[in-house]
């Protein structure tokens, strides 16, 4: 499913660059291909904003080359903006008022990061909320990353996420339990999802809410679940859509922030993610940066060449597999007007399928 460049944000000529398929919009008028319009909040900080862009879009790029997708980033109020995202998304995002004038065939929602001890007294919690009532009404499925699962399942049916006390960080073996269910059609039952979060929603919480649980991990908990309806609205606690060197980035901005005093204890490893070798070279650049640190000197150069050349990724194909399956079957269940969903055994007043 080839995307199309129809505006000039820069992750496009970035997939281009990487061999992904990308049209221009003239190319795209010459083919005789259904379009699919599939919305992205990108709620992510600006260091990540645009790497987070690139990911959700290369996994949509990637599945299946018959319908031609046009990405609709957009962002909502209450997340503090610094200039460069700020003008960012000003040139090249959509808003929410104009996506919700058009409509959309899907939606996927990011994550965030939070300041504040619950959800709702976050700034973007209400805009946020009122994104999801709009899809409720107006789009065939949504798909929730990581905190925004977690938001949308407190809105929805009232569940309030657990903090665990300590980082879920690392690389998670997973199995798929429920095998005839079509999203995880034609995908390994066994497969690594990354993680990276401090709050979790046990399978317990969201099967008393009638939610159904698809994939889980033995260390990690639940990866994959879906609305009682089994598809208008898609979980994930982990992120499938990481870059092979995303948990190194992040554990770089660790090792830097105990370098500058942002936190007191020197970061574990990412679990099941560094070989031995790498453990081996990032204790030994532990030691040289402590000692930097304890006598004022500048820190030494993270060996990120190095570890790339190192790290190995266990779970994209799945994770294209996955969207594939997701995208594929939006496609069924929409009819030649990409905007208007056709589902009959759907409730008209609850087409998301949620406990309001």
């Amino acid at each position: 499913m080839p995307l199309v460049a129809h505006t000039a944000l820069p992750t496009f000529q970035r997939l281009r660059e990487e061999g992904q398929d990308v049209l221009s919009v003239e190319k795209a008028e010459h083919q005789d291909i259904r379009e699919m319009h599939i919305g992205f909040l990108n709620m992510m900080p600006d260091a990540a904003l645009e790497a987070t862009e690139r990911q959700f879009f290369r996994l949509v790029g990637a599945a299946n080359p018959i319908v031609q997708f046009h990405m609709h980033p957009f962002t909502i109020d209450g997340l503090p903006r610094g200039d460069a995202a700020g003008a960012h998304i000003a040139k090249h995002y959509e808003t929410f008022e104009q996506l919700r004038h058009d409509g959309l065939d899907g939606l996927i929602v990011s994550g965030a990061n939070v300041s504040q001890p619950k959800l709702p007294l976050e700034d973007f919690w209400v805009p946020l909320t009122e994104v999801f009532d709009w899809a409720r009404e107006s789009v065939t499925s949504v798909l929730c990353s990581c905190l925004a699962t977690h938001a949308l399942v407190q809105y929805c049916y009232g569940i309030h996420r657990t903090h665990l006390g300590f980082k879920r960080w690392g690389v998670y073996s997973h199995r798929v339990v429920e095998k005839r269910h079509p999203l995880v059609a034609d995908i390994n039952t066994r497969f690594d999802v990354p993680h990276s979060r401090f709050n979790e929603i046990f399978r317990e919480d969201l099967e008393r809410a009638g939610l159904k649980i698809l994939v889980e991990s033995e260390e990690a908990g639940v990866h994959l679940a879906v609305s009682p309806d089994q598809f208008r609205t898609v979980f994930f606690q982990g992120h499938p859509e990481y870059d092979t060197i995303s948990l190194m980035k992040e554990y770089k901005r660790e090792v830097m922030r105990y370098y500058t005093n942002e936190r007191e204890d020197y970061p574990p490893f990412p679990e099941h993610y560094f070989s031995l070798e790498v453990s081996g070279v990032l204790n030994e650049y532990g030691q040289h940066l402590r000692s930097a640190k304890r006598f004022g000197r500048k820190p030494p150069d993270f060996p990120e060449q190095f570890i790339f050349t190192h790290l190995d990724n266990t779970w994209r194909d799945s994770a294209k597999a996955l969207f594939n399956n997701w995208l594929g079957r939006i496609y069924q269940v929409t009819d030649q007007d990409r905007r208007k969903p056709f589902m009959d055994h759907i409730d008209p007043d609850n087409p998301l399928g949620l406990q309001w």
